[in-house]
């Protein structure tokens, strides 16, 4: 009897002991299998997850930013012991205790898989886990990965210790609302560092990992709270929050960003602009799209933020006006269903839908805002983010669209889209609303220092979020006369002098397209004339003659020695400026004449920084021999060696910078730059004025601008460089000077002065005085010719209409039809327009 007994119970340990054996052989055969061909955990050791990259003013402000992913790295040590607590308690109580995995959670979420017949499953991931599911494997629900998981997370235990584990997964771990890390998402949620967040908020992060879809604070509220305050419980549970502060914690309510309790922290910002986007898209060339985007690079930009307001408002004001000049409505081209119309609330939610720009500020905010009801002499509007007020009603009177023709009825329809902005007086006080629309016609502007090539300011267009296209950088457009300069420095370089004769009369030149007769802006002509007026006057007959004697060959290699193009088409044509280019180009070149004909390279960029700090580009290549020097002498700063490329002789940049002052002086531009320091610069017009320019500087700064539509068309009579662009120098120019201040242009070395007759290049006595006179320089050692006459081999006419001696080429104020005063000149033609240069 006791020995059946012991038989049987000696079968069944047998038993008990071969099935042992087979589950462990079993086990130890799937974990030998799915253990193969894992990835390496060992990478992770040296991860660097993808990271914003960030954009500074030199300030040190934070001006925008750029990510794929937005994501803040923040080391452990730095992570609140708090935010810690949080996690571990919302995914995983038992993180520092268990080896990867939890074998009680796992069983536990097994037994409830199969008593709900698999309607629930469970995560009962450790957050080593989800450390090797987010970096490691994929997110799929399948027995496979979670061996694996499981796998990975007992050997990067090994390997990492538990805190490293824990930084890896709050930088990685996905909140919701493209943030990806602990540190982003406090930005986003309540606009906070880390260790501003209280508990109650650490726990509302905690609760998202879960599935952050799925707790949105506005669309899941109550779902969030309970999911927080479940969070705040475990915390307590696990002795991280003590019974007063769990109670307190618990009874706060739910506050977001989302929810507007917090103001967004890309309030702090400035809205993007073409500035920051063009250094996106510099840096994406430079170092590739992915390292800029994820590769948490520091940058520091050359943006001056008070000029670059300067600029957008300079071009912005006179881009309105041309338009307005117009009279036309265009309006935003979007109008709301008539069914909101009548609901506060259903046409406040359609308007914050409406795709408008939102970023314009000229002479106070413009606003979105919607027809509501036509009448006779009013119009009601809704304004988006203003509410009704009876002390600023939301009416627009007749009067406002006196510049429109037609009335309110003609114009407008109800639910259209529209921009307004207040109108206010003298005081600041409101008056009324006003409409106020994008203008057609579009433009680009930009400011630099003149030695350093840094761009202060750029503005490439008149709404950023109303079109992204950079008008300053990308538009190809024809310079017209404000090419001009160029030829005459290749002349100037080639033996010719400020008192050298070009001769001003028609000329004809056959092409293959047939007979090519240029002209002036009128039938009038200076005749033999000096260097100087080819310039002060714009004379495009003048120009071709000296282009014809020098050689374009000439001339094009001075053009891409400066900059302004690249291989440049050798055709007479081009010497007017009919060859495209950027005002970005432009711009750079002639500060190389403001320098005394140094190379600029312009940047947008100081310096950039990697995640680790280690600089890895720096514009500035100069060196400072005795910076680190402590005996320099307190009356003299430290010596900053330039090895600079000389583009042009000293000499010629001043006789040529000498001769553009004469423009603002006395020539194009003398009725619209009025500044109180020395300005040289030229004005440019082309064929029918589809684009006009002006480009100057001061001893410190070069700025330009270009005004044209983006598909080329005429932008009608009067309109000119000195008329459109003239003003927009003249605005920025007044601001800049106040804290870059100016000078007189510094003289080279190595010449001297010549007083001669500006009308006809005559020698002078030193002591000669009067508005025909002008000092000119000359190179030493080179004694001028005067009387010298260049004709580039086109004989000049008998019977030419000469302009008398002191007359210029005259631009008209004229009154317009509605009463406003206009800019005009003679009757043109295509020939007196031709190929570029006008004035």
């Amino acid at each position: 009897m006791l020995r059946a007994i012991g038989t049987f119970f000696g079968t069944i340990f047998s038993l008990m002991t071969l099935g042992l054996m087979m589950v462990a052989l079993s086990v130890g055969a799937v974990l030998h299998i799915y253990g193969q061909d894992l990835p390496s955990h060992e990478s992770l050791a040296n991860y660097t997850p993808p990271t914003i990259s960030r954009i500074y003013s030199g300030e040190g402000r934070v001006i925008d930013e750029f990510a794929r992913e937005r994501r803040l790295f923040t080391p452990a040590e730095d992570i609140p012991v708090m935010v810690k607590q949080a996690f571990i308690s919302a995914e995983d109580k038992n993180f520092y205790q268990h080896g990867g995995y939890d074998a009680r959670g796992i069983a536990a979420a097994v037994v409830e898989a199969v008593q709900t017949r698999g309607e629930t499953v469970r995560g009962a991931s450790t957050i080593t886990q989800q450390v090797m599911k987010n970096f490691l494997l994929s997110g799929d629900r399948r027995i496979e990965r979670k061996i694996k998981e499981i796998i990975l997370a007992t050997r990067i235990e090994e390997t990492l210790s538990k805190e490293k584990i824990l930084e890896l997964y709050l930088n990685e771990i996905f909140l919701g609302q493209n943030s990806y890390g602990v540190t982003a998402a406090a930005q986003t949620y309540f606009n906070k560092s880390l260790r501003e967040l209280a508990p109650h908020e650490a726990a509302f992060l905690a609760s998202m990992p879960k599935a952050p879809s799925d707790y949105h604070p506005v669309r899941n509220r109550d779902r969030l709270l309970q999911r927080r305050d479940f969070v705040l419980r475990e915390m307590h549970e696990n002795g991280y929050l003590d019974a007063a502060t769990y109670e307190a914690e618990v009874a706060q309510p739910l506050r977001s960003v989302q929810n507007g309790d917090f103001a967004p922290y890309s309030a702090e910002m400035p809205p993007r602009d073409y500035f920051t986007d063009e250094i996106r898209r510099q840096l994406s060339q430079e170092f590739g799209e992915g390292e800029f985007f994820s590769g948490g690079l520091s940058v520091r930009a050359t943006i001056d933020p008070e000029l670059q307001v300067e600029a957008a408002v300079a071009l912005r004001r006179q881009l309105e006006a041309y338009d307005r000049a117009r009279g036309r409505w265009m309006g935003t081209g979007i109008t709301l269903p008539q069914e909101v119309l009548a609901d506060e609330q259903s046409w406040r939610d359609a308007l914050a839908k409406a795709e408008v720009p939102r970023d314009i500020v000229l002479d106070g905010t413009w606003y979105p805002a919607v027809v509501l009801e036509i009448g006779d002499q009013q119009m009601r509007l809704g304004i988006e983010g203003v509410a009704p007020d009876e002390h600023a009603p939301h009416v627009v009177p007749r009067a406002d669209i006196a510049w429109l023709p037609g009335n309110f009825f003609d114009t407008f329809e109800p639910g259209e889209v529209v921009h307004v902005r207040k109108m206010t007086n003298d005081a600041g006080e409101f008056t009324r609303w006003t409409l106020r629309q994008v203008p057609e016609v579009q433009g680009g502007f930009v400011a630099m220092d003149v030695d350093t090539g840094r761009v202060l300011a750029m503005q490439g267009g008149f709404s950023y979020q109303h079109s992204v296209f950079n008008r300053a950088t990308q538009a190809l457009r024809q310079p017209g006369s404000s090419f001009k300069p160029f030829v005459y420095a290749a002349a100037l370089d080639s033996g010719y002098s400020p008192a050298t004769i070009v001769i001003d009369a028609p000329i004809e030149i056959d092409t293959p397209q047939g007979l090519w007769r240029p002209r002036n802006s009128s039938n009038k002509f200076y005749g033999p004339t000096p260097l100087r007026t080819g310039i002060e006057q714009s004379r495009n007959l003048m120009t071709i003659r000296l282009s014809q004697e020098v050689g374009m060959d000439v001339v094009a290699d001075y053009a891409e020695r400066f900059g302004v193009y690249d291989n440049m088409g050798q055709f007479l044509a081009n010497s007017l400026g009919s060859e495209e280019t950027t005002l970005y180009n432009m711009v750079a070149a002639y500060a190389m004449f403001a320098n005394g004909g140094e190379r600029v390279r312009p940047t947008l960029v100081d310096r950039v920084q990697d995640r680790y700090g280690k600089t890895v580009f720096k514009h500035d290549p100069r060196v400072c021999t005795d910076c680190d020097t402590r005996a320099i002498p307190e009356a003299r700063g430290p010596r900053i060696v330039s090895d600079r490329e000389r583009v042009m002789d000293a000499v010629t940049a001043y006789q040529l910078t000498s001769m553009m002052k004469g423009v603002v002086d006395r020539g194009t531009a003398s009725g619209a730059i009025n500044l109180p320091v020395p300005v040289a610069g030229k004005t440019g017009t082309t064929n029918d004025a589809r684009d006009v320019w002006f480009v100057g500087f001061t001893s410190n700064i070069a700025a330009g601008c270009y005004i044209g539509h983006d598909q080329p068309r005429g932008l009608g009579r009067g309109a000119y460089g000195s008329s459109l662009c003239g003003p927009v120098f003249q605005e920025f120019m007044a601001e800049a000077i106040k804290t870059y201040g100016g000078g007189p242009f510094e003289v080279p070395p190595g010449g001297h002065f010549l007083k001669i007759d500006r009308f006809t290049g005559a020698r002078l006595p030193d002591d000669a005085e009067g508005d025909y006179v002008v000092a000119e320089y000359f190179r030493d050692g080179e004694e001028p010719i005067f009387g010298y006459s260049v004709s580039g081999g086109f004989a000049m006419g008998n019977d030419l209409e000469l302009f008398a001696r002191g007359e210029t080429e005259q631009v008209r104020e004229v009154t317009t039809s509605t009463g406003r005063k206009a800019q005009v000149g003679g009757k043109a033609s295509f020939g007196s327009m031709s190929s570029g240069g006008l004035y």
